[in-house]
């Protein structure tokens, strides 16, 4: 498919997004015929003008005239202000269907596609390519029909006046049409270049705000400066290539047309001498191709918002078409037992990386609580990011209640899995919202007060200003590392899932606090199939099975006496935890 008919159908494509408001476009585009039609009119009026008035000094036409000059302005006015007025209304909808779409689909991304784009980029498809998107959608459109009738009306009025002028005026066409070509090329290279240092930028302010901390503790503000001045630099390079080439379309348009303007007033002025060509009408001539000066530079103008617009719809139906997870698939009210079941499981999370898990076979039985441990990067979050379906699996097999999880419908598999994280992540929203989320909105306040105090954090929030109507800011950054797992907790607890995750759950907690959430995660447990993932030893000696991880294969399997005695891995990394010296 070449470039230009690949633009077109792009452009196409986002057209679409304007037809559902062809009501008001339709308005937009009368107003703007309305517009373009009152341009021959204006040297339309100079040769009476000229002519009758000057001349002739009639009367009548001396008074007629003014009035007409100023009915014709006081309709384009209206004119104006409709097509403008209309035309933005369908870009901002426009700009809000896009943003809405992309919204929708980012949340149903897969996991993959969140590690290979940093939220820089994402954060700047959502904020700056739909806007470059606006101009080109309908602003464009302004131009491409108000001008292009403005043209066709001032060509046709020159032709009654003079064709033979006029055939010359014609022949700039082919030549500026060459210039807007080379120009487009050069334009659309240099707007996929600008966006991209722009999604830089984004991606380093983000990090500056995350890692604000470390930044401090180890005084990077230099390294950090000179990286943010690196790329606000290329992208100050991008933008003054592109706007090199969009300033130079204009006059070079200009100068050919003006070019041609000379030769033509040579000509007529030749004309005039010898009558052929009345006063009135000369400059009537001339007054409608100097009008067409504007119009012309206008649509040699759009290109590049069109340019523009068209890269940024690169990468906007970029995130619309991108593959996400089925969730199309309509939730069961099957209610999973618990029983899972991993065969001959292998995992890397991209072809060109190595193994994360290798060969892991093992199966646990409804209700039963086991423990994940190894040292970090052994595989262990890895593995419940599987049995979630967080990532596809492939190959090997996940069965939960002997049926493939790649069988279950994502909801369903989901609504039977309740998860607290190693990174606890909170909601600018209430305690009570961050509790009750999602599906578990609806929830009564005495179910969600029951979870926050089997969670260890009822204590807390009762000293918060609201209780549990109190907003706790972004990521809630109004609560310790510790207030904020619990909250995490209290909303696992709540779910009520036949299967408990629990990654890291209390390593923010002090040791009372972590204490209290055993005794709630051996009440959780009960009837529950649990999976514990923790580098403290301590807080898994209860369970009913350790599995043990070692650079992604399961190396060892029992209870954590078995494993002691055992005296293999599991009990070295015991003894390097409870030695003396640890």
């Amino acid at each position: 498919m070449t470039g230009t008919e690949g633009d077109q159908q792009l452009y196409w494509r986002l057209l679409r997004y304007v037809w559902p408001h062809w009501r008001v476009f339709t308005l937009a585009i009368i107003a703007m015929i309305v517009l373009a039609l009152t341009d021959p009119a204006i040297p339309a009026l100079l040769k009476p003008m000229l002519d009758g008035a000057f001349i002739e000094q009639d009367a009548d036409m001396i008074l007629m005239i003014p009035l007409l000059f100023v009915g014709l302005f006081t309709v384009r006015g209206l004119a104006a202000y409709t097509s403008g007025g209309a035309l933005h209304w369908v870009a901002n909808r426009v700009i809000m269907q896009l943003r809405y779409e992309m919204f929708q689909r980012l949340l149903h991304m897969p996991c993959r596609y969140y590690d290979l784009h940093s939220a820089g980029s994402i954060v700047s498809r959502f904020s700056y390519d739909v806007m470059q998107i606006r101009e080109a959608s309908t602003n464009a459109l302004t131009v491409l029909v108000r001008d292009s009738l403005a043209i066709i009306g001032l060509l046709a009025y020159m032709f009654y006046i003079n064709w033979q002028l006029s055939l010359i005026a014609m022949i700039s066409a082919p030549l500026i049409a060459v210039v807007v070509m080379i120009i487009r090329r050069r334009l659309r290279k240099m707007s996929r270049k600008f966006q991209e240092s722009m999604a830089d930028i984004n991606h380093v302010i983000h990090e500056c705000i995350n890692g604000h901390k470390l930044i401090k503790i180890f005084n990077g503000y230099r390294q950090e400066q000179d990286r943010f001045y690196q790329i606000i630099n290329t992208n100050r390079r991008y933008a003054m290539k592109f706007a090199m080439a969009a300033v130079a379309s204009s006059p070079s348009v200009q100068l050919i047309t003006v070019i041609f303007l000379a030769i033509i007033i040579y000509i007529a002025t030749g004309q005039a001498i010898q009558g052929d060509l009345s006063v009135g009408a000369f400059v009537s001539f001339f007054g409608a191709m100097a009008m067409l000066l504007g119009p012309l530079k206008r649509l040699v103008g759009i290109n590049e918002y069109i340019q523009r617009g068209l890269a940024a719809s690169e990468s906007v139906f970029a995130v619309l078409d991108a593959p996400v997870e089925p969730v199309d698939q309509p939730a069961t009210d099957l209610r999973l037992q618990g029983e899972i079941r991993l065969q001959d499981l292998n995992f890397r999370y991209a072809d060109d990386q190595p193994e994360v898990l290798k060969d892991i076979t093992v199966t646990i039985n409804p209700g039963e609580t086991v423990a994940l441990v190894g040292v970090s990067g052994s595989g262990k979050t890895t593995l419940t990011n599987l049995l979630t379906g967080f990532y596809p699996v492939d190959p090997g097999q996940v069965f939960i209640d002997d049926t493939d999880i790649t069988r279950i419908p994502l909801a369903t598999l989901r609504a039977s899995i309740s998860l607290v994280g190693q990174d606890t992540f909170l909601f600018n929203d209430t305690v009570r919202n961050n509790i009750a989320y999602g599906d578990l909105a609806n929830s009564d306040d005495k179910a969600v007060r029951q979870a926050a105090i089997n969670a260890c954090a009822m204590e807390f929030i009762n000293e918060l200003d609201n209780g549990l109507d109190t907003v706790i800011g972004v990521n809630g950054k109004q609560l310790s590392g510790g207030q904020m797992q619990r909250l995490s907790i209290a909303r696992a607890l709540l779910k009520d899932a036949p299967i408990l995750i629990f990654d890291e759950a209390t390593s923010a907690l002090d040791s009372l606090s972590e204490q209290k959430i055993q005794s709630a995660m051996v009440k959780a447990r009960e009837g529950r199939t649990c999976i514990i993932i923790a580098h403290r030893l301590s807080t898994i000696e209860h369970a009913d099975r350790v599995l043990v991880l070692q650079a992604g294969r399961l190396v060892e399997s029992g209870t954590h006496r078995q494993l002691l005695d055992r005296g293999g891995v599991y009990a070295t990394l015991h003894r390097m935890q409870f030695s003396p010296s640890a």
